[in-house]
C-alpha cells in the first residue's frame, strides 16, 4: 500500500510553498502580534484568489472538487508559515459541517461563498473550561431562536457565519442536541474579544439572546455530525502541525550549525544531537499518523475515528515539542521576541486546544483501539 501523494499532490505542495513563501514571511505574522488586526486581509484574499479555500467543495457549489489528500498537502504548507488567517474554522469546520449536514439550499448559498474567501466561518462548541461533553452543554436552540454563551471561539470575531453546537430539547444527553447555523451579523449576538497566546489566530466569546438561526441537521444528530467533522478537521490540524514542527527542526538545526561555543559548533555536542534527533523522531511518527489520517479522510474508511485521534494526539504533541526544543537549542536568543522561534511555540499551543484538550483526544484515541481490537 502506498501512502504517497502522486506527482500532482506534490506540484501543488511546491506551489502552495512558493506562494507562502513570497506571501506569507514572519513580517506578516509579527505585524498582527504587534496590534494590526486579528488575521491578514490581504494574504486570505490572495489565498482565495488561489482557490485554496474550494479545495475539496465539489464544483457544483463553486469549489475545485479536488479531494481532501490535495486539502491535506495545502495544509502542512499553511502550518509551515503559520499563516495568519482563518483557513481551518472556515474550510475545515464551516464548510465540512455543511457537506455533511446542510441542506441543499444552505450548500448552494453558503458554499459558494467559501469557495471564493467572501465568507469566514467559525464553529462554536465549549461553554466552559475542560472537554465538551453532551451533558455540559446548555445554549438553547427552539423555534428557530438560539440563547447562551460559547467561550474560545476561534476566528470568532472575524467569522460572518458559526455552527453552534446546543440544546434542540429537555433531553440531558446526545439526543437533546442539534446544530444551529446562525449569521453573526444579524440581531441577537454580542461578540467580546477575548486575548490569545496566539494574536493571529484571535479567540471571541459570543453571546446569543433570542437570535434568529436555522438548524443545520436533525435534532439528535448534533453530537455525531459535529465528531464526525471534528474527525476530519482533526487531520487536517495534523498536517498543519506537522508543517510547523518541521520548520521547528529547520530552524534548529540550522543555528546548531552556525553558533559557535567553547570554539565547536554547538551540534556537535550530544546534548543538543539527542534534542534534534528526539524531534525527528517525533515529526515522523506524527508524519506517519497524518499520512494514515489522509487515507483514511480521503476514502471515507471506517478506521477514520482512529486514524483521527492518533494523528491529532501525535502531531499535537510533536508540535509542542518540537517548538519548545527549537526554542532551547537557540539559547537566551530564542526566548527573545525579536527571534522568530515563539510564533511556533504560540501557534503550537493554539493548534494544540483548537479542538478540544488533549486528554479528551487521548480518551478517544484509547477507546477506538479498545473497539478495533474487540472487532
Amino acid at each position: 500500500m502506498n501512502f504517497d501523494f502522486s506527482d500532482d499532490q506534490k506540484q501543488i505542495k511546491d506551489q502552495a510553498r512558493k506562494f507562502l513563501s513570497e506571501k506569507c514571511t514572519t513580517k506578516t505574522v509579527r505585524k498582527l502580534y504587534e496590534g494590526a488586526g486579528t488575521y491578514d486581509a490581504a494574504l486570505w484574499k490572495q489565498i482565495a484568489e488561489m482557490g485554496w479555500m474550494g479545495t475539496a467543495i465539489p464544483e457544483e457549489f463553486g469549489g475545485l472538487g479536488l479531494g481532501y489528500l490535495e486539502l491535506c498537502v495545502v495544509a502542512e504548507e499553511l502550518g509551515r508559515a503559520v499563516a495568519p488567517v482563518p483557513f481551518s474554522s472556515t474550510v475545515y469546520l464551516l464548510a465540512e459541517f455543511l457537506l455533511a449536514a446542510g441542506t441543499d439550499e444552505q450548500k448552494k448559498r453558503l458554499l459558494p461563498k467559501i469557495a471564493s474567501g467572501e465568507l469566514i466561518g467559525c464553529f462554536a462548541r465549549a461553554e466552559g473550561p475542560g472537554a465538551v461533553t453532551p451533558k455540559n452543554i446548555r445554549t438553547a436552540f427552539k423555534g428557530g431562536k438560539l440563547s447562551g454563551t460559547k467561550i474560545a471561539v476561534t476566528d470568532g470575531m472575524d467569522a460572518q457565519y458559526a455552527v453552534v453546537l446546543a440544546r434542540g430539547s429537555d433531553d440531558a444527553g446526545e439526543r437533546g442536541l442539534q446544530l444551529a447555523l446562525i449569521d453573526l451579523t444579524g440581531a441577537g449576538v454580542k461578540r467580546k474579544a477575548v486575548a490569545s497566546l496566539d494574536p493571529s489566530r484571535g479567540i471571541a466569546e459570543i453571546t446569543f439572546e433570542n437570535a434568529n438561526a436555522e438548524a443545520l441537521g436533525k435534532l439528535g444528530e448534533g453530537w455525531s455530525i459535529a465528531s464526525r467533522v471534528m474527525d476530519r478537521a482533526a487531520i487536517l490540524i495534523a498536517f498543519e502541525q506537522v508543517g510547523g514542527s518541521d520548520v521547528c527542526l529547520a530552524m534548529a538545526k540550522e543555528y546548531a550549525m552556525t553558533r559557535y561555543a567553547f570554539g565547536r559548533q554547538i551540534a556537535s555536542f550530544q546534548a543538543i544531537k539527542h534534542k534534534l534527533a528526539d524531534m525527528y523522531i517525533n515529526i515522523e511518527l506524527a508524519r506517519s499518523n497524518a499520512y494514515y489520517g489522509a487515507w483514511a479522510l480521503s476514502t471515507g474508511a471506517s478506521e477514520l475515528p482512529l486514524a483521527a485521534a492518533a494523528a491529532r494526539v501525535s502531531a499535537t504533541q510533536a508540535f509542542d515539542y518540537a517548538s519548545k526544543e527549537n526554542t532551547q537549542t537557540h539559547g537566551g536568543i530564542g526566548f527573545t521576541w525579536e527571534a522568530d522561534c515563539h510564533f511556533y511555540y504560540k501557534r503550537s499551543k493554539q493548534l494544540g486546544l483548537a479542538l478540544g484538550p488533549q486528554r479528551a483526544w487521548k480518551d478517544k484515541l484509547v477507546t477506538e483501539l479498545e473497539l478495533s481490537n474487540a472487532a
